[in-house]
């Protein structure tokens, strides 16, 4: 190739006239075109057809698979994920103060029967409670259940410094907690953060991060329990945000496409391709599972029987996915070395155009051309 290269340059230059220019640009285009045949054959050889598939790959008999599949270990807590919990039992320790939005159950003794006053009242903003009626509202934010229950009496008694009161002095105000406000704070649905907490209202904040469920649910009684008496909460995973697995498609010319999926605990390679839509138009048809292990240098390569899962439905190579695997899919050799070569020829062939489009300027104003002969005195009209 070099050789007919040179001959061909070598007539060119034989039927053009040896001035500066036309040497120079020759010479450049010369070492442009042996620049271009090196590379390309170097990048071919050694990227197009390069497997970059390890050796030794071991056979797994005992791996998941479609028609096997495991129950996954434990599921540690993570940010982003979403919990939810449930209060089970939620008692707070003596003296408790009520608040806006607590809800006590009243039964006072003593009313007429026409206008009584039993059932729950909701404190609300501004820290009243509402008797209905002509009884009017009572304020008792801050206040505890048994002092709640004298300033209700107050306030429905009638005496001389309370001529507003309608009720007798036999009157009896019985309160009770129904529901604390900070309940709806708790129960809840979570989101751990970015530090590994979750926040519980005015109960303050939890950490979580790499806990399974039950010692999450241990951490938050362990927490309330500074405020209530024997707490109990149910906990639970409501989305799943932290674990993910990846599909990878090799790509030399538009670089590699990474797809991330969240992982539920059943997906297979075949599912994961799916998730793509399938293969791309440049993938081939070798396919491997790279599983990350602890801290070893050695990861562990699943090939996959492409055609066997798909073709023949065999699912001895449609392994079940576990967090973090890699679900690898090489190119085609052949759409690779094309894209290689069109990275490689692509900024040579810019060089070229500039090189013969300065020739050609060059060779068409050079001598008798500026000065009035040249291809004019051949009689073609110029």
């Amino acid at each position: 190739m070099l050789i007919l290269t040179q001959k061909i340059l070598m007539k060119i230059s034989c039927s053009e006239k040896r001035i500066p220019a036309v040497l120079f640009l020759r010479g450049l285009f010369q070492f442009v075109l042996i620049s271009i045949i090196s590379l390309v054959l170097g990048c071919v050889s050694r990227t197009a057809f390069f497997d970059p598939k390890p050796a030794g790959t071991p056979s797994f008999r005992d791996v998941p698979k479609e028609t096997a599949k495991t129950s996954l270990p434990r599921y540690f807590l993570e940010a982003p994920d979403l919990i939810t919990v449930e209060a089970v039992h939620l008692v707070p320790k003596a003296p408790y103060v009520l608040r806006v939005f607590d809800v006590i159950a009243l039964d006072v003794i003593g009313t007429p029967v026409e206008e009584p006053i039993i059932g729950n009242f909701s404190v609300e903003p501004g820290g009243t409670v509402q008797l209905g009626g002509a009884y009017g509202s009572v304020r008792i934010e801050g206040l505890s259940l048994s002092e709640a229950e004298q300033a209700i009496s107050r306030h429905l008694i009638w005496s001389p410094e309370n001529s507003q009161g309608r009720l007798g002095p036999n009157t009896v105000v019985s309160a009770k907690l129904v529901r604390m406000s900070d309940v709806q704070q708790i129960a809840n649905t979570h989101l751990i953060g970015p530090d590994g907490y979750i926040t519980l209202g005015s109960y303050g904040r939890v950490y979580v991060n790499g806990l399974t469920i039950d010692e999450c649910r241990e951490a938050i009684e362990f927490h309330l329990s500074k405020a209530l008496e024997h707490p109990q909460v149910a906990v639970d995973v409501y989305s799943y945000n932290s674990k993910e697995y990846y599909v990878i498609f090799q790509s030399a010319a538009m670089g590699e496409q990474v797809f991330v999926f969240p992982y539920t605990g059943n997906e297979t390679v075949l599912k994961a391709i799916g998730n793509t839509s399938g293969l791309a138009p440049n993938s081939s048809k070798r396919i491997w599972v790279a599983r990350p292990v602890g801290n070893t240098h050695k990861p562990v390569i699943l090939p996959v029987d492409w055609v066997a899962v798909t073709a023949y439905g065999m699912p001895q190579t449609n392994y079940q996915l576990l967090p973090g695997d890699r679900v690898f899919v090489v190119e085609s050799r052949w759409v690779a070395a094309d894209g290689m070569l069109a990275r490689v020829i692509a900024p040579m062939e810019r060089i070229l155009g500039f090189s013969l489009l300065g020739a050609t300027t060059a060779t068409r104003f050079y001598g008798k051309v500026l000065t009035g002969g040249g291809e004019r005195s051949s009689g073609y009209g110029y």
